[in-house]
């Protein structure tokens, strides 16, 4: 049984979530602020979080952190009323994988849920290559770390995911659709430019510090990698 930590302080909402969750068959933990989300967080091993931002004692942009300093690859997804640009590209920076805004719908959370566990499942390399060099970029796939020019770069796991698909397909233009189906397993929109938003933090950890720059767009196509 896949369990799931929800951390919110909105007991009517934190209560209904756990309630469908189990209803589909889920283990859910529910905390209802954040001291008591990081003890839960630091405690146990869960397969996808769920954090609302604005939680007594620390917000979610603080225990995102935290979770993500346990644990790189777990799901975690932002349930808020803050729809605004600016939370959205926080929450993301800060390692979200995905961003609900208040009022939802359940079943397009579970659906959400259902998506990124299918992905944390099948995280077996989708290729023999296990080793990727670029110009003066190199991914080792089997330990999932990347270096440039020598320098160990730190990526989130969905940044990770991103950068090795289009480095799979070196010199092809990928359209968004694909990246988000493939990279994301979404085929609907999440409401959020979260793949633009990503192609930034890319380039800004790839690209920024060097003189050839690697990661390209092209205008109403997609993107691509390439060393020109």
């Amino acid at each position: 049984m896949q369990k799931i930590l929800v951390v919110e302080d909105e007991v009517k909402v934190a209560n209904a979530v756990k309630k469908g969750l189990e209803e589909n068959g889920f283990e859910v933990d529910v905390a209802y602020d954040g001291r008591m989300g990081k003890s839960l967080a630091a405690s146990n091993n869960y397969d996808l979080v769920i954090l609302d931002l604005n939680l007594p004692h620390h917000n979610g942009y603080e225990l995102c952190e935290v979770i993500r300093r346990k644990n790189n690859r777990v799901p975690v997804i932002m349930l808020t009323a803050l729809g605004g640009v600016e939370d959205k590209m926080q929450a993301f920076e800060l390692g979200a994988d995905d961003y609900l805004v208040k009022p939802f719908d359940f079943r397009e959370l579970l659906a959400r849920i259902r998506v990124f566990l299918k992905r944390a499942g099948s995280e077996a390399p989708h290729s023999t290559q296990y080793k990727i060099t670029i110009a003066d970029l190199e991914i080792d796939r089997e330990k999932k770390e990347v270096t440039r020019g020598g320098k160990k770069i730190a990526l989130t796991a969905k940044e990770y995911q991103l950068l090795d698909f289009l480095a799979l397909h070196k010199g092809k233009v990928i359209s968004k659709l694909t990246i988000a189906e493939k990279v994301w397993d979404i085929d609907f929109d999440t409401g959020t430019n979260v793949i633009e938003v990503y192609m930034n933090f890319l380039r800004k950890k790839i690209d920024k510090d060097f003189e050839q720059k690697l990661l390209h767009t092209k205008t109403g196509m997609g993107y691509y990698l390439s060393e020109e």
